[in-house]
């Protein structure tokens, strides 16, 4: 017998499929097809991790199932490699951003080739390849050509390590999601995509179209764009002059309002249009600008706030109330500005009794009770469109914003505007596109707003397209999440050099019938490229309203000790390692081992080990099986065995339980372990695990004879008729408590087995010679003696 040699048996078989192009997926094939994703990666200089690992195998477990059922099956891979952690990865480094990219690719694709996964490498596509920002950038024209993008100044999210803008959804509980900095307010010119202008389609989308997306994904965007019906009522005021207009849920509290409380923001807003507020209020205001949202918001924070000495008029009561500044109203929510309803709301509560202001009841048990003769008397809930109307005009607010679409980095897709002082902003022509990014010497961010591409005048002063007059090209470029928003439309026609991708192509494939990502993915490439896919299909230039049929999360792996993986920390497992130790099987079947699919999970060495002595196992049955020439002809029970275990495994890849899918594998290797097992049923079995362990089944295969690729052939079908247990195991009680258990053939009559259990040892030495008063026998499963 040989010894199990992975290292010789992968090589040889990652070069086999890569030379017979074994996982070409072909456009308007006759077959039914399925389109499997999973997300491309950034390619660091620390290569893939476990994470990337536990995704991609997912993938391509399901990929090799799903070609085995006789699907056309599109699984491919790329690299979205523009975007800050390439660029900070190059400044760190000291080496050219492209280049820098380029060696991590090149690192990135020997890993994925060495993990075993069967992707269409036909395909790859590069965010940073000028064939494919070119598209990136025309696509970004139609949305500028339709208004969906515009330039304006505004407060935007700013992180003073990173020297660039961040949107709303890079900001995780105040801080920078890539480097962890604390984020900063700053006033800049930026370019916007209206993403709120499809705030009800991505709702819609998610109640109508997307019947298989995870309930947490969705309530996770649902939450994020955050709609609310309501009303806007004008407060008028002497300062400001305009009065203070307040978004409210709830109309029918008015009458409850006893004072307002505008946001920091607003409040900022009339000083710098001359209101002359005291040193205490600007004082507060400055002080609450510099904390973060979450902290401005938590529940539990005492409140803050000072009053400005103004006043506005409830237009319900006609009454004067004060207006106060705090902390805890948002200016990007609403209008900023709020009215306190102390009675009807815990917050408000709490600031009314922190600075004892005046509360007031309005609703009791649901009626109006403390407002107007017209009202009282009335449920609140049947007054509440009534109201909206009589005080202000009904309205909705969303929480989600305009999506910040520029950065003030070098390392992105240019944005194809040019600035011209006669014409104002004009697009590229198409036939200009792309605008290349330019080759420089400096690319660290300037800190002062502007990219460091302003500085390059050759590449900045050109001509008009349209008036011939000099202009100026646009300096910001597109964040990192632009070549992401469309990337599953251009894996389906990567080489058509007229359009980003054939209609034929878009149809046939379209959409993703499975996507397997991270679930911190959900409100950023998630939500931006479902937005992608809506405007385009509104364009009618995609066939299909939402892009993915089916979200895959999966869980984040853990350390051994249960903490996050970091370098600093000393705990992170490198998948080379295993590799080179183990081998890919070993690692593929220890990944989805490690629990469900969507759970957090801890990393075991021991497990490792565990999984490559189960492999050890297959070979040497293989071996045994090939060696013995095929004489042996299997049993009843390997082959009962074997028909559970197809049934189940289908089951659970069908169903993504990779891990109860394997521990079948291993019952089943406990089950046969004394069973003879012939030609036929190991070639089965290697299919049946060809998913998980593509290599040595492709080994075994060959070596029981077999001339073509595992992939070749079709998935088994479980033959129920021989999954009726061949022998049963019978359980003995003394008085309801186990004594011993025993085997019989299934078809032993209750005659039988009830004189089988009363001889055995166990039995005998506890009854010491009693005779029982009655034994209860239920058939194939348990005898009860009583005594």
């Amino acid at each position: 017998m040989t010894k199990y040699n992975p290292k010789k048996i992968e090589a040889k078989w990652q070069k086999y499929w890569q030379t017979q192009k074994t996982f070409l997926a072909k456009n308007g094939s006759k077959k039914d097809k399925r389109y499997v994703l999973a997300e491309f990666p950034y390619p660091s200089g620390a290569g893939l991790h476990m994470g990337h690992l536990r995704g991609y195998t997912a993938g391509d477990v399901t990929s090799r199932y799903l070609r085995m059922q006789g699907y056309e099956v599109l699984y491919p891979m790329g690299w979205d490699a523009f975007g800050l952690p390439a660029e900070n990865y190059a400044i760190k480094t000291g080496v050219q951003p492209a280049i820098s990219t380029a060696a991590n690719i090149k690192n990135a694709k020997r890993q994925m080739q060495g993990w075993g996964m069967s992707f269409d490498w036909s395909r790859e596509v590069n965010t940073t390849d000028p064939e494919y920002y070119k598209w990136t950038q025309w696509l970004f024209l139609q949305f500028f050509k339709a208004g969906l993008a515009y330039e304006a100044t505004g407060l935007i999210n700013w992180c003073p390590k990173d020297k660039t803008g961040l949107a709303n959804e890079e900001v995780i509980d105040g801080k920078c999601d890539r480097c962890g900095t604390v984020v900063e307010k700053k006033n800049l010119r930026q370019w916007y995509l209206k993403i709120t202008a499809y705030a009800d389609k991505l709702l819609e989308g998610l109640k109508d179209d997307l019947p298989e997306w995870p309930e947490q994904v969705k309530l996770q965007q649902e939450n994020w764009i955050g709609k609310s019906t309501g009303a806007e009522i004008i407060f008028s005021a002497k300062i400001p002059k305009q009065g203070i207009t307040v978004f409210t849920t709830r109309p029918d509290t008015i009458f409850g309002a006893t004072f307002l409380v505008v946001s920091p923001e607003l409040a900022q807003k009339w000083i710098a249009e001359g209101w002359e507020a005291s040193k205490q209020v600007k004082t507060y205001i400055d002080r609450a600008l510099t904390k973060d949202e979450q902290d401005r918001t938590a529940e539990k924070k005492d409140k803050t706030g000072v009053d400005t000495g103004l006043t506005a008029e409830n237009p319900a009561t006609k009454k004067q109330i004060p207006i106060w500044v705090a902390d805890y109203v948002l200016g990007n929510y609403g209008t900023g500005a709020i009215m306190a309803v102390p009675a009807h709301d815990d917050r408000d509560a709490e600031f009314a009794s922190t600075f004892k202001l005046p509360v007031v009841e309005v609703i009791k048990d649901g009626v109006m009770v403390g407002s107007s003769q017209k009202y009282n008397g009335k449920r609140a809930e049947d007054v509440m469109e009534v109201m909206a109307k009589d005080f202000g005009k009904p309205k909705v607010h969303y929480k989600l914003r305009d999506w910040v679409f520029s950065r003030q980095r070098y390392w992105g897709e240019p944005i194809p505007i040019i600035h011209c002082e006669k014409c104002g902003i004009v697009a590229v022509p198409d036939k200009d596109l792309p605008v290349l990014l330019p080759k420089v010497k400096k690319y660290e961010p300037t800190g002062t707003g502007e990219s460091p591409l302003a500085a390059i005048d050759s590449w900045v002063n050109v001509k008009c397209p349209t008036c011939k007059s000099l202009a100026k090209r646009e300096t910001n470029t597109m964040p990192q999440w632009a070549g992401s928003s469309w990337y599953y439309l251009r894996y389906v026609d990567p080489k058509n050099k007229k359009e980003f991708a054939a209609k034929d192509a878009l149809k046939y494939w379209l959409p993703v019938d499975t996507y397997f990502g991270g679930m911190e993915h959900t409100t950023l490439h998630l939500l931006y490229s479902r937005f992608w896919n809506l405007f385009l299909y509104d364009q009618k230039l995609v066939p299909v309203k939402e892009p993915y049929k089916k979200r895959v999360p999966h869980g984040i792996i853990l350390a051994h000790d249960g903490e996050k993986m970091s370098k600093s920390k000393g705990n992170v497992v490198n998948p080379d390692d295993i590799i080179s130790k183990h081998g890919a099987d070993t690692l593929r079947m220890y990944e989805m081992f490690l629990g469900p699919h969507e759970a957090q999970v801890a990393w075991s060495d021991q497990g490792v080990i565990g999984v490559r002595r189960f492999l050890e196992r297959v070979w040497l049955m293989g071996e045994t099986v090939a060696k013995n020439n095929f004489s042996a002809k299997s049993s009843k029970n390997a082959e009962a065995a074997l028909h559970k275990l197809i049934k189940k495994v289908t089951e659970d890849i069908e169903n993504f339980r990779f891990n109860t899918a394997i521990s079948s594998f291993m019952q089943f290797m406990n089950e046969i372990k004394d069973e003879p097992v012939d030609k036929k049923l190991m070639q089965t079995f290697l299919q049946v695990l060809y998913p998980f362990a593509p290599h040595i089944s492709e080994e075994l295969s060959e070596l029981l004879g077999n001339k073509k690729s595992v992939q070749q052939s079709a998935w088994p079908k479980a033959d129920l008729s021989k999954l009726i247990e061949s022998s049963v195991e019978v359980v003995v009680q003394i008085n309801g408590k186990v004594r011993d258990k025993f085997s019989v053939p299934a078809e032993t009559s209750a005659k039988d087995i009830e004189k089988q259990a009363l001889s055995l040892e166990k039995i005998t030495v506890a009854l010491a010679g009693a005779k029982p008063k009655r034994v209860i026998v239920i058939k194939n499963k348990l005898v009860n003696i009583v005594i």
